[in-house]
């Protein structure tokens, strides 16, 4: 394991700092803390192809086969070092000394892994043997495309037994909005089936990405879009939401478009977080 002491940041989520696999820790501004994020697609493949995504060299396709053992190994190895060793003193800034959780993300879809349910099973054997149960999180970051699959719902149901939360992300509210952020074929309504899924089975959050195209913010019709989205997922079809976690650009993309992307304003950032409390959904913001 990669002991050098590089001071992590909300900016620095380089998925090899530890120098292992699978396992990497990153100071999250969602999770207000640190994060051991376990990376299922260490060949950069997604089957989306998210315009501000930070993964270099992105392809499209799914997770390789994963060695669960050694995936185990690494986790264990750096779990103990981050309770035990110096692992907060000398990477972690002091105000986010913190382990809030383990997250399942990394550079693609990671319920893309045919052994996401096994995965599952393995996190919580080790959070079970180091007494984490209760004390931290486990996340799933997704893009909630693959919820039909029996694995990935098994999965979920697993993770609320560890207290788990799945983080979904919706980053706009139309068809031809998601083609043009997310890169992707897709419904709204395919949307609201997956979510329901997801939130039926383990405490789910939407993850929203808001940012600035060519200088300016997402329209009025956008925005309306995507509200009407949050709407309807909640009155329609009765979804039980934690709420929604709205964040926008703190790292360059790596994709083409990255230079036309920007940060919001915050103001205009704080204005659409009042817009969705008003829906009745509690929001965090970081901006």
């Amino acid at each position: 394991m990669n002991k050098q002491p590089v001071v992590l940041s909300i900016r620095q989520h380089d998925r090899n700092v530890a120098g292992l696999t699978y396992v990497y820790p990153v100071v999250s501004r969602r999770a207000g803390g640190v994060s051991i994020g376990i990376n299922l697609n260490p060949n950069n493949a997604c089957n989306w192809r998210c315009v501000y995504c930070q993964v270099p060299d992105l392809q499209r396709g799914a997770a390789p086969e994963i060695d669960l053992a050694l995936l185990e190994r690494e986790l264990r190895d750096f779990v103990d070092y981050v309770l035990n060793g110096d692992f907060m003193l000398a990477q972690v800034p002091p105000e986010a000394r913190r382990l809030n959780d383990i997250a399942l993300s990394g550079n693609g879809e990671p319920t893309s892994a045919a052994c996401f349910e096994q995965v599952v099973q393995l996190v919580g054997r080790v959070m079970s043997d180091f007494g984490l149960i209760g004390q931290i999180k486990l996340v799933l970051i997704t893009n909630g495309s693959l919820m039909s699959r029996l694995s990935v719902q098994r999965g979920l149901e697993a993770m609320q037994t560890l207290g788990g939360e799945v983080w979904f992300k919706i980053d706009r509210g139309s068809a031809v909005d998601m083609a043009a952020i997310n890169q992707i074929n897709l419904s709204p309504d395919r949307v609201r089936r997956h979510l329901k899924l997801a939130a039926e089975r383990c405490s789910t959050w939407v993850q929203t990405c808001m940012f600035c195209m060519d200088g300016e913010p997402p329209d009025e019709k956008m925005l309306s879009s995507y509200l009407a989205l949050l709407q309807s997922a909640v009155e329609e079809n009765g979804v039980q939401l934690k709420g929604v976690l709205l964040y926008g650009l703190a790292r360059s993309s790596m994709q083409p478009e990255a230079a036309r992307l920007s940060p919001c304003p915050v103001e205009w950032m704080a204005v659409l977080a009042d817009r969705i409390e008003r829906l009745g959904l509690s929001v965090r913001l970081s901006v």
